[in-house]
Order: C-alpha cells, then structure tokens, then sequence
C-alpha cells in the first residue's frame, strides 16, 4: 500500500506541475487592432507600415514596405544604400522577414540590391530554403529582376577613408550608429508578421554576420504570442537568442515590457567584461500590447496605433 501511494503522490504533483505551467502560460482576449513599431527614429518607414495596415494590407507587406523607406534613404548610414562598408570598404547587407505562419526568409552578406527585406521574403516565397548568402542571395535576386547597385555613396565612402586613417574599430552603437531597423506588424486579421534589415556594423571584418538575418536573434514571431526585434550589437543578441527570448517569455505570462527587461537584464547580467555596448528590444503581444528596454540609454522606437505616428522614449539596465 505504502508503494502505491507513493506513485500515485508522485503522479499526483506532476499532474498539478503540468496544470500549473499551462494556467501560467498567456492567453488573450484579442481586441481587433492594427499596430506598427519599428526600431529608432523611423519615422518615414514606420508611418508607411501603420498607413498600409489601417487599409488593410497584411503585416508582411506593410513591413517589408516600411523597412523599404529605410534601405532606399542615403541618409540612413546603417541600412541599404548608403550603408558603412566593411574595413574593405564594400557594403554588405543582411535582412530576414517572419509572417504569421511562420514561415520565414533570410540573406546575409548581399551586395549590390538595395531591397533586401523584400529579396528575403522572395527566398521564404519562391524557394525551397530559409536562408542565402552572398553571391547566390544577389545572383537569385538579379533573376528575380532586382536591379544591381553600387551601394557605397560618396559620403560613405569619404567616411570610410577617415577611418583608414586609425583603423579603430568601436563597436559603438547609437543614435547616430544605429545598425538596424526592425519592425514589427499587427494587421487587421490580428495577424503578427516582421522585418528586419542592417548593412551591419560599421567597418566590420569581411564576412562578419550579425543577429539581424537570424530568425530567433535578430527577429521572432509566434502568431499566439506576439513578436520581438532586436538592435544593437549582435553578437551579444545572438547569445541568448534573444529575441526568441522575449516571446518565450510572453509565452509564460511577461508583458511585453517584462519580457525585454528580463531578456536585457539577462545580457547585462552576463558580462563579466562590463565592456560598453548598446542592445535593444521592441516587442508586442497579441492584444496589440507593447514593450521595450535597452541597456544604454538614449534608445527609442517608433509606435503607430489609431492614426497617430509617435517617438517613444525607452527605459534602459544602466
């Protein structure tokens, strides 16, 4: 007798566990909404996506269309054209994108096309794979009819000789040095889908690849959860996968903003070096609900709900 209580004891507290871990886990009481947030001061890119989503238009193709307005602005020295070069002084880009299925797309260390978030939805679309890189991403793209660019401007370039002068490499990132822009959609159907595309870290090595292209660190989408992006340096997001973090967080009941505090927390946390460098996260649940956190401060992502385009100012660990 005395065994068979003792496994129907143990049975009994695994039971209890189990139930417990899934009464814990989010659930939602969806409110139909549309929402558009996008890393840093997007303005322009932002406002295109949250436009597109009050006229219906799914969250992929409002995304893909807004991260667009980023990689197609000179100005803009951490995305697409006009991008900083690596130490040889080439522009080499990475995006992913992630819908509401789950499916995704991703290419990595593309050269001469500007629109790279669109070329990774066209590898998620139109082939069988997830992810290419290089050469085949840009020979795919030009079959794809993209049109070729030099993606170095003069200034880029000009900037570019400056550093030559010292070859001092600072992974510095900022408002000035942004590196990404990721965003982040919920459409009509309360769908979530995202994008994310960065020429990557000024002055990089050749070849180095950050955590923007990679599905899980630099972009996730759980369509019953909500979605996360990442900004800042990637290496340090790639270490804790940190935007499958945010979400598997959501999941077990954080808010949005308790999930990018833990997941920065976790960062900060963790190194032992106390070295100075930024990360971010922007996230957003199902109910439309959103969050964000970085370690430095001066972050700061844009939020479009009921017509109104706004800069919000995050908090930050130090």
């Amino acid at each position: 007798m005395k065994r068979r209580n003792f496994i129907f004891d143990i049975f009994s507290i695994g039971l209890m566990s189990s139930l417990t871990t899934r009464l814990k886990a989010k659930t939602f009481n969806i409110t139909p909404m549309v929402r558009s947030i996008s890393t840093w001061k997007t303005t322009e890119a932002n406002l295109k996506a949250g436009v597109m989503l009050d006229q219906g238009i799914d969250g992929l193709t409002a995304a893909v269309a807004g991260v667009a307005i980023e990689e197609e602005n000179p100005k803009n020295t951490t995305v697409g054209f006009g991008g900083a070069p690596d130490r040889t002084g080439s522009v080499t880009l990475d995006a992913c994108v992630m819908n509401h299925l789950g499916d995704c797309g991703s290419v990595v260390a593309v050269e001469n096309i500007v629109n790279v978030a669109k070329l990774a939805r066209d590898v998620m679309e139109k082939t069988p794979h997830v992810m290419l890189a290089g050469k085949g991403a840009e020979e795919f793209g030009v079959s794809e009819g993209y049109e070729k660019i030099n993606l170095l401007t003069e200034a880029s370039k000009n900037e570019w000789k400056k550093w030559l002068e010292n070859e001092e490499y600072k992974p510095l990132i900022n408002i000035e040095n942004h590196d990404t822009i990721g965003m982040l959609c919920l459409d009509k159907d309360n769908n979530m889908s995202g994008a994310c595309t960065t020429s990557g870290l000024a002055y990089k090595m050749k070849g180095r690849v950050g955590d923007s292209p990679i599905i899980g660190s630099g972009l996730f989408i759980d369509n019953k959860i909500g979605g996360a992006v990442a900004t800042g340096l990637g290496e340090e997001v790639v270490k804790t996968v940190g935007s499958f973090l945010v979400v598997e967080l959501m999941r077990q009941g954080m808010s949005p903003q308790e999930a990018c505090e833990n997941a920065v927390n976790r960062i900060v946390s963790s190194n032992s070096q106390k070295n100075k460098f930024q990360v971010a996260y922007i996230a957003m649940n199902k109910n439309g609900e959103v969050g964000s956190f970085s370690i430095e401060p001066g972050f700061t992502y844009m939020d479009y709900v009921n017509g109104k385009n706004e800069e919000i100012k995050t908090g930050s660990a130090l």
